[in-house]
């Protein structure tokens, strides 16, 4: 029960308000540890509920009276737009019965607004990096007097190349009190560089590790023997599968834009979400799967993290994500807190190497699935190595040492040759084969007596 923490009255009775009844292994592990104001640095999967493990120890510390704010007291960096909008709402809900206010600032708003905003001054501003240090370089935001600093996704921050940022940021609170950094990853160096240069002294958390993340999905890969023949086995999926919403995954916007035209044109009702859609409609977009006036969702990985959705039990990807820790986002978007979801990847021959590498990442061995009403010829390799890959087919040797050898020994073979004389007409009648240009006149050289 919530009320095993050391929260104030305020917040439990929101808790109780949201039907909260059992913490979470993330907030069990985490939330008595931030309400003593340690450093802390979290690995928990997506949909563990780990937001709520950082923000109701951080309203607590922040709870009082009402009064006229004069200083920003939190800040939570976030990568994405969606992960600080989603991030906003929950603190709205948590701090429903107290006097505080947050406030957010990301790319694709108005920045004047924004900067009138701040000029109210939020207990608590969320934000992604670079519209809050094109903020704080317009003179518009002060950081001096920040307590307690959340870095949210931080290993998607660094792959997004935020880490200068991060850190810059991070240095603008230098009267914090207290550092939280969270991830649902282990990261690589970088991750630990950032650890070593803004968190003091943590407590490390690992909730779980990679092989655990999303036990209640099944994931599958289905393979293809090409784009085309991948689009067959997408709407046989969509036409069969049992399913309320979906999200289906690809690498690149132009990918994203020609299946969302191909589903419209087969009047599923769906959106498409990538990085060249504005604010606006990437807000249209979700709110519309959320409330369910779309049941389908085409997205790039600006969607893999930070999109929480009831009722998404299924994920396509359309084409194999470029790394593990992105395999891990995109299917974290089903199976969350505890609930049944289903993953699929779709594999041609180019895809199956990068696919063995994330099962080997993941500790895992993905179900395979035939489906026989599309069945393709590509099965799979014929061979593979341990590793899973594919066993290449190793070409011969055809060096220009092996070609020279191989010309001087057919010539000796045949004999000498005899060189013949050919009567050529004079170089102003040729032309190349074009007719564009004559050919140059070939001139014969008289042999020199030795």
């Amino acid at each position: 029960m919530f009320s095993q923490f050391a929260l104030h009255e305020r917040l439990l009775k929101a808790v109780a308000e949201l039907n909260f009844v059992e913490p979470t292994p993330v907030q069990t592990a985490a939330i008595p540890l931030a309400l003593e104001g340690r450093d802390l640095r979290v690995t928990a999967q997506t949909g563990s509920g780990k937001t709520a493990a950082f923000v109701l120890p951080m309203l607590n510390r922040l709870i009082g009276p009402a009064k006229v704010r004069v200083d920003i007291r939190a800040l939570i960096l976030l990568p994405t737009r969606e992960l600080a909008q989603q991030t906003l709402k929950e603190v709205e809900r948590f701090s429903q019965f107290t006097f505080i206010k947050a406030g957010l600032i990301t790319g694709g708003e108005d920045f004047k607004v924004q900067a009138a905003m701040l000029r109210k001054v939020p207990d608590i501003l969320i934000g992604t990096p670079g519209r809050l240090l094109e903020q704080l370089n317009a003179g518009n935001l002060d950081l001096k007097h920040v307590e307690l600093l959340v870095l949210d996704e931080a290993d998607r921050m660094l792959d997004m190349g935020f880490a200068e940022d991060v850190e810059r940021l991070a240095n603008e609170c230098a009267n914090r009190q207290q550092t939280m950094l969270f991830s649902a990853t282990t990261g690589g160096s970088g991750l630990r560089e950032m650890i070593a240069k803004v968190l003091d002294n943590p407590e490390h958390l690992q909730v779980n590790s990679v092989s655990e993340l999303a036990p209640g999905t099944r994931q599958q890969i289905i393979t293809a023997d090409h784009n085309v023949h991948k689009e067959q086995v997408l709407n046989w999926l969509l036409a069969n599968e049992t399913y309320q919403k979906a999200i289906i995954f690809t690498n690149t916007r132009a990918m994203a834009d020609r299946i969302y035209g191909r589903l419209v044109a087969l009047e599923y009702k769906t959106f498409v979400l990538h990085g060249e859609k504005d604010q606006k409609d990437r807000k249209l977009a979700i709110d519309r799967l959320k409330q369910g006036g779309v049941k389908i969702l085409v997205a790039t990985d600006v969607a893999a993290r930070g999109l929480d959705v009831d009722g998404l039990d299924m994920v396509i990807n359309f084409d194999m994500p470029r790394t593990g820790d992105d395999y891990v986002h995109r299917i974290g978007r089903t199976g969350r807190a505890g609930a049944e979801g289903l993953a699929i990847s779709l594999i041609t021959h180019g895809d199956w190497n990068l696919m063995s590498s994330i099962e080997r990442y993941l500790k895992q061995k993905f179900e395979r699935r035939t489906i026989k009403e599309v069945k393709g010829t590509y099965t799979g390799p014929k061979k593979v190595k341990a590793s899973g890959k594919a066993v290449g087919v190793k070409k011969k040797k055809t060096d220009g040492k092996d070609k020279k050898g191989a010309d001087k020994k057919k010539t000796a073979a045949k004999g000498p040759t005899k060189r013949k004389t050919v009567n050529r007409p004079k170089a102003e009648s040729l032309v190349s084969q074009d007719g564009l240009a004559p050919l140059k006149k070939r001139v014969t050289r008289p042999p020199v007596s030795e």
